[in-house]
């Protein structure tokens, strides 16, 4: 959105009441205080929101075309960011919990979620450039989406994700990648047990990981010059191309494919359960 002639301007503005700046368009505000008061820019369109601060709950729903720089969303400005379109956050601070959810085109650029409980749900086309999150079941059930250098502490992420892209993550994550179809990871580390299960095309491109029972009932699980780490009972009726450049602690039922490794430390392959002849077992050392 590009400020023009006709965009109305405010500045230090303390804003009370609710629905403050209801069905506001073409507005820039800057260093401005949106306190108590529920909805304050609910069905806004075209909104520039510079060094703002969100102290009460439901500030952007049903928005389009909204840009946010320098702005912090404090705890109580939960659920902040809802039904909306075409929104960019960059160098901001979100502490409210439950944010941004069903909203279609969202950018983050250098955002912080010190409390990302339950936050970036059912939301459609999403880019994430250095975003720092702590919270459990961060984006679960999105479509679309495309991380860089994303760093995040909270379990059961990523959860029934279709389509993403992640690039230089740090994951500290237990059940991560649950349930998603068409997931690439790049250049990642991720420590977490019980990793992507009941996947199907998950793929991880020079990742190190570390997982106690993880890569298990997966369809079409590719590991590409991966590290393991501390990984035991891996690939459990999984099929599974998998390059380790590692040894693997144990693998256990693989469904079939291939498993290339400098050493498995144990090999459990049970013939009642699976069969041993669809799998493929190369160890390099």
């Amino acid at each position: 959105m590009e400020q023009n002639m006709e965009t109305k301007v405010m500045r230090q503005k303390y804003l009370t009441g609710e629905r403050a700046l209801f069905k506001e368009q073409n507005l820039a505000v800057y260093d401005s205080v949106f306190a108590d008061g529920e909805s304050p820019l609910k069905e806004s369109r075209n909104i520039w929101l510079d060094n703002c601060l969100f102290r009460w709950k439901y500030p952007l729903w049903y928005c389009e075309h909204i840009r946010a720089s320098g702005c912090t969303w404090f705890d109580m400005a939960r659920a902040g960011v809802w039904y909306t379109k075409d929104i960019e956050v960059e160098n901001s601070t979100v502490e409210a919990p439950k944010n941004f959810r069903r909203c279609d085109g969202v950018k983050l650029a250098n955002v912080s979620f010190p409390n990302a409980e339950e936050t970036l749900w059912n939301c459609n086309n999403v880019e994430i450039d250095h975003v720092h999150a702590k919270g459990d079941y961060f984006a679960m059930n999105c479509r679309n989406l495309k991380l860089d250098h994303f760093e995040l502490v909270g379990n059961y992420s990523f959860d029934g994700v279709t389509n993403m892209e992640i690039h230089n993550a740090r994951l500290l994550s237990k059940d991560a990648f649950w349930n998603t179809d068409h997931v690439t990871v790049y250049d990642s580390f991720i420590s977490g047990e019980y990793l992507g299960w009941n996947a199907k095309n998950l793929t991880f491109v020079n990742c190190t990981i570390e997982s106690r029972q993880g890569m298990c009932y997966i369809d079409n699980l590719i590991m590409k010059n991966c590290k393991l780490i501390n990984t035991t009972l891996a690939f459990e009726y999984s099929t599974v191309e998998a390059d380790i450049t590692s040894e693997i602690g144990s693998v256990m039922n693989p469904s079939g494919g291939t498993i290339r490794a400098e050493h498995i430390g144990t090999l459990i392959l049970q013939k009642d359960r699976i069969d041993p002849s669809k799998t493929r077992i190369i160890c390099t050392n």
